[in-house]
């Protein structure tokens, strides 16, 4: 039988996330971990509801390699659940609180989830995902009362750490892809890859447990828990925002009132930011680094954020979830000089630039870009032929279209699945969006491919007029392209939208788009 002293003794070797905050307990017990509105946590208190945490769901039957789905709004108990599921080997499966039951319960019965996190606002959605999932055998939930509260399961649960010690290579994320180009699958991430990534971060971020992290990300995203991994590892604290109606004007209070050095917003985000932060007198000179990502930035408001926090190095974060995020950084040093540059890649992460037949291209020559190294992840849950699908060649295929110069800087092209092919000419349409994106009455726009009686597809622009800003006429803005690209790639056809159907990560949805616009022009 293990003794304690001896669980003690690999949990002090163990690299598991849940092992990071009992260290920063044990070194800066009262230092403040996480910050929610009026709430707050030192590390020492965190530690002992993650643990109580932890202990309840084994009381509820979870133990390691099991799932357990997190259906939540930003809340400190986000995090609490994530770390809790750490702390048992079990694995927290983040999902979106924006799905309908049937999607959800597709994710719940996919993932084998034994069990729902949720709160109280969300506590309905489980419950009648619940109906349809016979595998889910508890629902806990924040902030109500009654049998399900996650509270008064957290008072009764003891307050020590369980005794299970969690090997890096075991699964520590379940997370589901978006779906924009069919069925989501499940990514499974390593304690490794992400604590790779998380030192990645910190190293190439220049972090320190001095720092204030704020992120206007949601915590089911990749993106949303990497952004406060760095910090808890550090010791230092981290601010979580609200999920849902983002107010610039609140950000940049907020930014104020924590005294925030880095944080990360998505373009359309920052566009408000800088608009408010232009008549305000909020003292933001604390802030360092500006980190954006998600989607593409127009010229427009990456010029704007410059001139509205000159004194902060603005940075461009790239990556995708099977990376455990992080696979590039635009640094502010090269920000002017290789602006619609993703960067180069990060430390720990090894690329190539690679055609069809899996062969290295030449600089300035389009390919896949393909990574491999610690934060790859494992693969994806229970889809054998998806996962050797990307993994071909011993490499994994990220479906991101590049282009690198000869300084090794990337240039994203397109997504492999949005490449458009018309009369048998390959368009990108990240590159058709960066010329459009230059007319001065263009605030956002996607491009995007539908069925043509003629060329078989053709390339369509959805656009989004800037504020104040006449709206230019579908003729003008092809014109404007033609004087950018070659003929074949301008738009056949401008739409007008009030604005982009976007995701929770800020990724245009262009499936919506093609599906709306499909009939466009049908014989």
């Amino acid at each position: 039988m293990t003794s304690s002293d001896e669980i003690g003794l690999e949990r002090s070797r163990s690299q598991s996330l849940g092992e990071i905050v009992a260290r920063n307990a044990r070194r800066n017990p009262d230092a403040v971990a996480l910050v929610f509105e009026q709430s707050s946590l030192t590390y020492a208190r965190l530690d002992e509801r993650v643990n109580r945490l932890a202990n309840a769901l084994a009381d509820r039957g979870v133990g390691r390699g099991d799932k357990v789905a997190v259906l939540m709004y930003n809340r400190l108990e986000f995090v609490e659940s994530l770390l809790a599921c750490h702390k048992l080997g079990a694995c927290p499966v983040p999902v979106n609180f924006r799905l309908v039951a049937t999607e959800l319960a597709y994710l719940l019965a996919n993932s084998d989830s034994v069990g729902i996190l949720t709160d109280a606002d969300l506590l309905p959605l489980a419950e009648e995902t619940v109906q349809q999932v016979p595998g889910i055998g508890f629902v806990l939930a924040a902030g109500t009362d009654g049998h399900v509260s996650y509270e008064d399961a957290l008072a009764a649960a003891a307050p020590v750490a369980p005794e299970v010690v969690v090997e890096d290579t075991e699964i520590a994320l379940l997370m589901y892809t978006s779906g924009t180009t069919g069925q989501p699958k499940g990514a499974m991430l390593t304690h490794r890859g992400l604590l790779a990534n998380t030192v990645n971060w910190i190293l190439e971020m220049g972090a320190t447990s001095d720092d204030v992290w704020l992120s206007g990300l949601p915590l089911f995203h990749i993106g949303g828990i990497n952004g406060f991994l760095p910090f808890l590892y550090l010791g230092a604290t981290s601010v979580i925002t609200a999920s849902l109606g983002f107010d610039p004007t609140e950000a940049l209070e907020k930014l104020e009132e924590h005294r925030a050095t880095m944080c990360y917003f998505v373009p359309t985000q920052w566009d408000g930011i800088c608009d408010v932060a232009a008549g305000s007198t909020h003292d933001t000179s604390r802030l360092r680094r500006g980190l954006w990502g998600a989607s593409q930035a127009p010229v427009a408001v990456l010029q704007k954020i410059a001139s509205t926090f000159p004194d902060v190095g603005i940075v461009n974060a790239f990556g995708q979830t099977e990376m455990s995020s992080n696979t590039c950084f635009l640094k502010p040093a090269d920000a002017l000089r290789k602006r619609g540059s993703v960067g180069r890649p990060l430390i720990n992460v090894e690329y190539r630039v690679v055609d069809v037949d899996g062969l290295d291209v030449k600089p300035g020559e389009v390919g896949e870009i393909v990574y491999r190294g610690p934060t790859v992840m494992a693969g994806y849950y229970k889809n054998p032929a998806a996962t050797q699908e990307t993994f071909r060649g011993g490499w994994m295929h990220s479906g991101d279209l590049v282009l690198q110069d000869d300084e090794g800087y990337l240039y994203v092209v397109d997504r492999t699945k949005d490449m458009i092919i018309s009369g048998g000419e390959n368009i990108y349409p990240a590159e058709v969006e960066r010329a459009l994106a230059e007319h001065p009455a263009v605030r956002d726009v996607s491009v995007f491919g539908v069925s043509h009686p003629r060329w078989v597809e053709t390339p369509v622009a959805a656009v989004v007029v800037a504020r104040g800003a006449e709206r230019p006429t579908q003729e003008e803005l092809v014109r404007f392209v033609q004087g950018r690209l070659a003929s074949y790639k301008k738009p056949s056809a401008v739409v007008f939208v009030d604005e982009l159907p976007r995701n929770a990560s800020g990724k245009v949805l262009k499936r919506s788009l093609r599906d709306s616009y499909s009939d466009l022009f049908a014989l």
